[in-house]
């Protein structure tokens, strides 16, 4: 399985994208308690989780701070 591109962050709706971020997180948890249980048998999807989390929050930092620009130039 590949890892995900950021242009489909980029294409999420803000709605969607924080959906996402929280759907990501819940995901690492459950990775995180497989892993301490000894039930994980893909080691590689804390990589691509990870990766993901890190993908969604740029794009959300991003967003932000355009924002913020924005705003300060009509002012």
């Amino acid at each position: 399985m590949p890892l995900p591109k950021v242009s489909e962050a980029r294409e999420l709706t803000d709605e969607k994208l924080s959906q996402e971020i929280v759907a990501v997180k819940r995901q690492l948890f459950q990775l995180r308690l497989q892993k301490a249980t000894r039930q994980l048998d893909k080691p590689h999807q804390f990589k691509h989780a990870r990766h993901r989390l890190a993908q969604l929050l740029t794009v959300e930092g991003e967003r932000k701070r355009a924002a913020s620009q924005q705003s300060q130039e009509q002012k």
